[in-house]
Order: structure tokens, then C-alpha cells, then sequence
């Protein structure tokens, strides 16, 4: 890992002086309440764009891939908090309709840059792709010159949803520390990359300060004690009172420094049709250069196996890892988004990267 990458990955902090290699990385919360990550990389100031738009629980996932594309290419990267995410603090939070985030993204590029945009790519993971093409077919940023998708697929997506609530239903609904959520990511494969594990967890849960704390609802502490009491129930049939007395001062100590969820996923549930219905043939009907990115080839649908015959995008696969791609293997993904853009002309290579095309 580069020194730039590390000092990226410390997150959130107050602006910073240049970093090496002429990079730089500040947060900022703008006017409308949108909270944003903005890295520029080369020798010289870039006037193109790569937006990034997070996917439902990504925040600090967005620094990850930023570090490594500016490592690439001469460019200046935004990375935007959607409504409902990270720092972000907007009215109606809880409307994540596609319609609502898009104009989203339309309006900050508009309080950037004002009516003369730079040239933009936008790249979004997962419903964060879903979003980005939203945008880009609403025409929202009009000086888009590229998209791309991470590991977004209409076909597989619809079908994951009808087991989505379970899949939520097994999930801790709380961690005991920030180490134990960390630890919890990797052991059960949402991230496959213990140093990208340790940056974007930050951003996707969020301390509870006791019993009435109101970011941690009640009923999940008390869940939590009266899983202890039937705990401690069997422990009494078995003789257990030294484990009893253990797991009265462990409960104690649950409440006073529980992790839960930043967002609650189950409550989203009624947006999720709109995220992903009809986005194979959206994203095809883009006029611009298109980059898929996918964990395997069979996440492809069938109108988008058809495009990609045709020749309407590039699609690139990167075996070996889970949903996050961006996470699991960040410097694949620059990599790929870096090559995309330089055969592009988008921009120019720095420090001495070298294009690999994917082979056909």
C-alpha cells in the first residue's frame, strides 16, 4: 500500500496538505448538507472528473478506490455521501427513490461547478451504479463523457431481492466494538480484504451511547439482554452462576459501547424495484463509453449478454472476488477504470502506469 493510499484511508479528517505525488484529499459538507470526499492526482491540475456514487451501506469504501485511481491517471475525484449515507444531513433522508438521488447527484455537480461542468465520468457500485445511470439517462450531468457499473446487474439483482430480508435477518444487529464488525466482514466474505475491511466499516456503522441513546433503538438492547437472561437461564439448569455473574457484567458493557447498522437496510425495501427494474436496457441506452465491472460472468442477464456481443460496452471480469469488488481488489478495479479512460483519451497516465487491456 502507497503512502497516499494510507493517508486516504484515514478518513475524514480536516484538510491536509498536498500529498505525494501532487495528490490531495479534504472532506467538505456542502450548503445543501451533501458530505464529499475530493482527491485530485498529478503533477498538474486535471480538469476531468471521476464521480463516485456509493452503493447502499458505502461510505469510506469510496476512499478506497479513489487512493488508487489518482496513483493512475491525472485527474480530480469527488466521491459523494448520497442522502441517507455517511455525513450527509439533507431533508427527508429516508427517500432513496432512484429518481430523488439522481437529481442528487445533478444538483451537487451544479453547486461544483456551476453551468460549466468538467468533463465527468461517473462510476457507482452497486445500487451507487444503479444511481449513476439513473442520472446519466435523466441527462443531470450533461458534461458526461463515461459510466461504469461495479458488480450491477438487473436480472441478478432482481432475483436477489426476494431473499434480501432474509439475508438482512441473519446479519448481527449489533457489534460489541468496531473490531468485532471489522472481524465480522471479513469471516463472513462481505469483504475479502481485511485493509479495505478496516476502512469502509467506519463508515457503515455507528456507536450507540447506552440504553437511550437515540441513534441505537431501545428494542435492540433489549433484545440483546433478553438473549443474555435465556442464556443465563440454561447456564442455571447446568450450574453456570460464575458464567452468569460473566455475562451480567458483559451485557453492561454491550450497552454502554454497542456498533449497530448506520442505515437500516429492511426499511429501504420499497425503493428496491426501482433501483434495479429496466436498468440493463437503461444503462445500454447510455450514448456514452460504458465500463461493466463484475465479480463472474455469471452475473450477466440476458439483455446484457446480447450488448456485450454487440459491442455496446466493455465488460471486464474480476475473478476471485465477492460483491465488493472495489474492496476486495481495489487496485484491479483502478486499474481497469485507469486503462478505460486512457484508451479513451480521457486523460493521461502518471507515474509511469501502463495500460493492460483485457484480452477477449
Amino acid at each position: 500500500m502507497s503512502a497516499l493510499e494510507k493517508q486516504l484511508h484515514l478518513g475524514r479528517l480536516p484538510p491536509r496538505p498536498p500529498l505525494p505525488g501532487g495528490g490531495g484529499q479534504s472532506g467538505s459538507k456542502m450548503r445543501m448538507g451533501f458530505s464529499l470526499s475530493k482527491v485530485e492526482g498529478g503533477p498538474t491540475p486535471s480538469r476531468f472528473c471521476v464521480g463516485i456514487t456509493d452503493g447502499l451501506c458505502g461510505t469510506e469504501q469510496n476512499l478506497i478506490i479513489s487512493a488508487a485511481i489518482i496513483n493512475r491517471i491525472q485527474c480530480r475525484i469527488v466521491a459523494l455521501d448520497l442522502r441517507g449515507h455517511g455525513e450527509t444531513k439533507v431533508r427527508n433522508p429516508e427517500d432513496l427513490s432512484a429518481e430523488t438521488m439522481s437529481k442528487d447527484v445533478g444538483n451537487v455537480v451544479e453547486a461544483l461547478y456551476g453551468d460549466l461542468p468538467p468533463p465527468i465520468m461517473l462510476i457507482g457500485h452497486s445500487m451507487g451504479g444503479a444511481i449513476a445511470v439513473h442520472t446519466a439517462v435523466a441527462n443531470l450531468v450533461p458534461s458526461l463523457l463515461g459510466l461504469c457499473m461495479i458488480d450491477v446487474v438487473e436480472g441478478t439483482a432482481m432475483d436477489a431481492l426476494n431473499s434480501m430480508q432474509n439475508f438482512l435477518r441473519s446479519r448481527p444487529k449489533t457489534f460489541t466494538s468496531l473490531e468485532n464488525a471489522i472481524e465480522w466482514s471479513v469471516k463472513s466474505g462481505q469483504i475479502r480484504n481485511l485493509e479495505s475491511a478496516r476502512v469502509s466499516m467506519v463508515g457503515q456503522v455507528k456507536q450507540c451511547e447506552g440504553t437511550a441513546s437515540p441513534e441505537c433503538p431501545k428494542a435492540i438492547v433489549e433484545g440483546i439482554i433478553e438473549e443474555e437472561e435465556e442464556e443465563d437461564e440454561e447456564d442455571e439448569e447446568g450450574g453456570g452462576s460464575v458464567n452468569k455473574r460473566k455475562k451480567e457484567d458483559d451485557t453492561e458493557t454491550k450497552k454502554e459501547h454497542l456498533y449497530t447498522w448506520r442505515i437500516e437496510l429492511a426499511k429501504t425495501e420499497k425503493y428496491w424495484d426501482g433501483w434495479f427494474r429496466g436498468l440493463s436496457n437503461l444503462f445500454l441506452s447510455c450514448p456514452t463509453p460504458k465500463l461493466l465491472l463484475l465479480a463472474g460472468v455469471d452475473r450477466l442477464d440476458k439483455d446484457l449478454t446480447i450488448g456485450q456481443m454487440q459491442g455496446k460496452f466493455q465488460m471486464q471480469v474480476l475473478p476471485q472476488c465477492g460483491h465488493a469488488v472495489h474492496e476486495d481488489a481495489p487496485d484491479k478495479v483502478a486499474e481497469a477504470v485507469a486503462t478505460f479512460l486512457i484508451r479513451h483519451r480521457f486523460t493521461e497516465p502518471i507515474g509511469g502506469f501502463q495500460c493492460v487491456f483485457p484480452a477477449c
